[in-house]
């Protein structure tokens, strides 16, 4: 028998949505800002080469970059700190954040199941023990990213904050690391939904999600 179950509230998915489009115009822009100082490189390999600035027409766009990602850092922040606010006032903190002792072994389990290698999923609750960690981790790298990039954007003003992450130059890694990490977490994100399935990903437009009998169906 078929029946609706809630899944998600109506507040998780509004700042669910409204993020995605600010990170992406974040990490577009600071992709723009980068390409007139790009310092990192793996040895003889940068992350990005010249043909990928060119195939995306990124050159020569310093000044709106820096425009897009000064204006759009507010909005991000602002929508941040209201889903932080929203899951302590609802209560949904207390499925998202790791209280197990046994989460790390848990969250391995989790990933070898998604790669096959494993048939079972250890016990959860709304989500899983890796969806724990990875939205966790998620809160703890916007927060850093704000302050890294507090400490880039105002140096002198804010010399002590900078400071803190070993000066101007190694804020700017951090701020750049942190970066790559939200690429690696969307991607892993969308891997994710893929594998969950359409009823999952409706879930977060609707907020209902269909069960068939018994079933448990995985988080997004």
């Amino acid at each position: 028998m078929q029946t609706l179950k809630l899944k998600h509230l109506i507040g998780t998915r509004w700042f669910h949505w409204i993020n995605f489009p600010l990170l992406f115009i974040m990490i577009w822009s600071g992709l723009l800002i980068y390409w007139a100082f790009p310092t990192y490189s793996l040895g003889p390999l940068h992350f990005f080469p010249d043909w990928f600035y060119n195939a995306f027409h990124m050159k020569q766009r310093l000044a709106e970059a820096m425009a897009l990602h000064f204006f759009f850092m507010w909005l991000f922040v602002i929508n941040g700190i209201l889903y932080v606010a929203y899951t302590i006032i609802s209560g949904e903190w207390r499925l998202l954040v790791p209280q197990s002792t046994s989460v790390f072994r848990d969250a391995w389990y989790v990933v070898l199941h998604d790669l096959r290698l494993r048939k079972d999923l250890p016990s959860q609750e709304k989500y899983n023990a890796a969806q724990q960690i990875a939205y966790t981790a998620i809160i703890i790298m916007g927060a850093g990213s704000l302050l890294t990039g507090l400490a880039i954007y105002k140096p002198a003003q804010l010399n002590w904050l900078a400071a803190l992450f070993g000066g101007y130059q190694m804020a700017r890694w951090f701020h750049f690391v942190l970066t790559v990490l939200y690429v690696l977490f969307f991607a892993l994100h969308v891997w994710q939904v893929i594998l969950a399935g359409w009823n999952n990903f409706r879930s977060m437009v609707s907020g209902w999600e269909v069960v068939h009998g018994n079933e448990r169906t995985p988080a997004s």
